[in-house]
């Protein structure tokens, strides 16, 4: 991340060198409390807002936009606003693939600068990717190792979970590996972010489903 780069208002706080969030939120009017103000001031200071979510919530998504006072169709038609499908990201495969997760994130934020916007403001609903043991770990891998690809941007990355959906030790992995949390719609700092070397040595060190990781 570039030293000079502006502190970014997110979450009654601001998001400054670390710009790697999760997001936890138990309904939608929680949710979009906390994220609109973000993704309008994005739009409105000509910066880029790409949006990953499932297909049945996009148009409900736009609606929350449009009533925020976003020109949608004139955002997409520009390539400002991109509301993206896990079929057309991190499930393009058929399944969460992390190492072609960790490229097409990188080549989401460079195509934000290709196309002239001075910033891209990510959004990604991750919970779709998980849906058992195997998909779990392999998503804990990808989140810790994008720790190590994000400080080369500006851009914030925000990966946003619907907290009814998760067990207690897929939440927990989620957690310890973002370096920023937002809890009840305020940015904090995550103290349980743990070291990149040991988190990933001891998630390839389960060697069994021995835990659930949807609710």
């Amino acid at each position: 991340m570039n030293s000079t780069a502006e502190p970014i208002p997110f979450g009654r706080s601001m998001l400054r060198e670390h710009r790697h969030v999760c997001a936890f939120f138990s309904s939608t009017v929680e949710e979009y409390d906390a994220l609109l103000p973000f993704i309008c001031d994005g739009i409105n200071c000509g910066q880029r807002a790409y949006h990953v979510l499932p297909s049945q919530h996009r148009e409900e998504h736009l609606n929350w936009l449009r009533n925020a006072g976003v020109d949608v169709e004139k955002t997409m038609k520009s390539r400002q606003l991109e509301v993206a499908l896990p079929e057309d990201t991190y499930l393009k495969t058929g399944r969460f693939d992390k190492d072609a997760m960790l490229v097409l994130i990188q080549d989401a934020l460079k195509a934000g600068a290709e196309l002239g916007f001075p910033l891209t403001r990510m959004i990604a609903h991750a919970e779709t990717a998980v849906d058992d043991w195997k998909s779990g770990i392999e998503w804990a891998e990808y989140e810790m190792r994008l720790n190590s690809v994000l400080p080369n941007y500006d851009d914030p990355v925000i990966c946003t979970f619907d907290a009814n959906l998760l067990t207690a030790p897929h939440a927990f992995d989620i957690l310890r590996t973002h370096p920023m949390v937002i809890l009840g719609g305020v940015l904090i700092e995550n103290s349980f972010f743990s070291s990149p070397q040991d988190f990933i040595r001891e998630v390839q060190s389960r060697t069994g489903p021995n835990q659930s990781y949807r609710a």
